[in-house]
């Protein structure tokens, strides 16, 4: 019985601990995070900057997965070269030593006083910012509580059997100690919540130095695992490379320093007797040796990585998503970046249906009818997909620009499947009618169908635009094109029963279908429009106030 208690209480102890690190995070993210991700953009230049920015950037999130997927998102955009961000995951992985040290010195008596602050900027705080730093201050109280507690649970749990079996086999076999470090990190996505494990199990007595410091090795490895194993799957060469590469300089490190466990000890012991700051210091020395060796060979390992993910080549499903990387939903202004890119590929197959459904109006190719309504399946599977991704990103992790930001994109995704759906299903029908009825416009119907379809995909480019910036200048710009939609179909119905008249005059009636196949076309393709400008413009353009009360027309 005594042992089940002290198990639940060691187990108790960890997921406080892992609590305390994801409040850490997600607080340090939403309060800074948009500051960082601009912070690391600019340093991306130069390699030894880039080094720093990660390292800081790092320091803060106290994630080096979260730094790697903003990296990874740089370069899947093609912003970043691949030495660069190599350069970054290398200061990265210092980063994540920085709170370890910090924890290493006696600062559990900082616990109530840190959970007091934060719970107060959290309660008492008017701007978003202030709850957010709140809460990473509850989180850090919360660290420091339970490394605490892990202390005073450790000796008891030593006399485990099945634990003194296995703490025996990572004593006395540096390898196991190793697979088992990086097995927990990857289970845990934390290699500061395994390292501080580590810590607290070798102050205690219960590890050795040097299975603490193979543990130490796997927890390097293990961190880099994950990206790989989850961020990089589906996705670009360039983010592959990024992730590939991390885990690479990590494996040789450790296959360096393994071996090596018997000689750093003692020296190690001899300069720091403490054996919980002798676990810190050995993992911040491993990976600054590693950026210090690595650093000036980026640029052949950069070469080595492309030639080991070359560009991919071959053809994909069009409406299979390639951007939404399910790492990045433990980082939500990454997730919502990589969604952003999604939705811009929805407007790219938006604009090949406008190019085809010109085609097909005027020409005689009736594949392309059925190839545009294959398009609007790919529209449907995007959008599908897109909504899949956002609803299953964190609440707790959101702030109130992101949700924001979640509304604008299910705006403008919602608004591009109906356009899809109008072109596929209404403009294509009159299509394939007039087709199959052999009928046809008259030259200067023609033109203002092909005019309508031009201006259409101005703003469909318009719109994306405005999307992408949330420029509220470039949404009432497009939001004006709907009042100038709405004239250019009052022109063409005009003249297109002008047209009909002085038909009928020489040529006598007109049958019926004929002469509703154009004013139809023309009303749908202003539809086309409504849809560009409700799912692009309204959305900026309400967030701000300044909407104009002739939206409450609808689109």
């Amino acid at each position: 019985m005594n042992t089940t208690l002290t198990l639940l209480d060691l187990c108790g102890a960890v997921a406080l601990l892992l609590w305390g690190i994801h409040m850490v995070q997600t607080g340090v993210q939403r309060a800074l995070g948009p500051h960082l991700r601009r912070l690391l953009g600019v340093a991306l230049g130069n390699r030894v900057k880039a080094l720093a920015a990660g390292l800081g950037v790092t320091a803060l999130l106290q994630s080096s997965t979260a730094t790697g997927l903003m990296v990874a998102s740089f370069a899947g955009a093609g912003l970043v070269a691949v030495v660069p961000a190599l350069a970054v995951m290398l200061g990265a992985n210092i980063g994540t030593t920085l709170i370890v040290q910090v924890l290493s010195f006696d600062v559990a008596r900082a616990a109530p006083v840190l959970v007091l602050v934060g719970v107060i900027l959290f309660r008492r705080g008017s701007e978003p910012r202030t709850r957010d730093l709140g809460r990473a201050a509850i989180g850090l109280g919360l660290m420091l509580m339970a490394l605490s507690r892990l202390v005073e649970v450790i000796t008891p749990y030593e006399d485990v059997p099945a634990l003194r079996v296995l703490l025996g086999a990572v004593a006395t076999d540096r390898l196991i100690a190793l697979v088992l470090g990086a097995v927990l990190t990857w289970a845990a996505h934390s290699s500061v919540a395994i390292v501080l494990l580590v810590m607290s199990f070798t102050q205690a007595g219960v590890l050795p130095l040097e299975a603490g410091m193979a543990l130490v090795l796997g927890a390097n490895l293990g961190s880099a695992l994950n990206p790989v194993l989850e961020g990089a799957r589906d996705g670009e060469a360039a983010g592959c490379r990024v992730a590939l590469g991390n885990l690479i300089t990590r494996a040789l490190g450790c296959a360096i320093a393994l071996p090596c466990l018997g000689l750093i000890g003692p020296p190690l012991v001899t300069w720091q007797p403490d054996l919980s700051r002798a676990v810190a210091d050995f993992h911040t020395a491993f990976n600054l040796v590693l950026a210090l060796l690595f650093l000036p060979l980026l640029d052949p390992f950069a070469a080595l990585l492309r030639r080991l993910v070359p560009e991919r080549i071959d053809a994909h499903d069009p409406g299979r998503p390639i951007h939404l990387d399910e790492a990045a939903l433990e980082t939500p202004p990454v997730a919502l970046g990589a969604a952003g890119r999604e939705a811009l590929r929805m407007a790219d197959v938006l604009a090949e249906m406008m190019g085809g459904a010109g085609e097909a109006l005027t020409g005689g190719d009736r594949a392309r009818v059925a190839q545009i309504r294959r398009m609007d399946d790919t529209l449907d599977r995007l959008n599908a997909a897109i909504k899949a991704y956002l609803v299953r990103l964190d609440p707790e992790a959101l702030s109130e620009n992101d949700e924001r930001r979640i509304a604008t994109l299910v705006a403008f995704t919602t608004n591009l499947e109906h356009a899809g759906d109008i072109l596929s299903r209404n403009v294509m029908t009159h299509a394939a009618k007039r087709l199959k009825r052999g009928l046809t416009f008259s030259a200067e119907g023609e033109a203002e169908v092909g005019a309508l379809l031009a201006r259409l995909a101005a703003n469909l480019s318009a719109a994306g635009a405005a999307f992408l910036t949330e420029d509220p200048r470039a949404a009432r710009r497009l939001a004006d094109e709907k009042a100038v939609f709405r004239d250019l179909e009052a022109r063409a119905t005009e003249g297109h029963f002008r047209r009909l008249r002085e038909a009928g005059a020489t040529a006598g009636p007109i049958p019926a279908e004929a002469a509703a196949l154009y004013p139809d076309l023309v009303r749908d393709l202003k539809r086309v429009n409504d849809h560009l400008v409700a799912g692009a413009a309204y959305p900026i353009l309400e967030s701000r106030g300044a909407l104009r009360p002739s939206r409450l027309e609808g689109p």
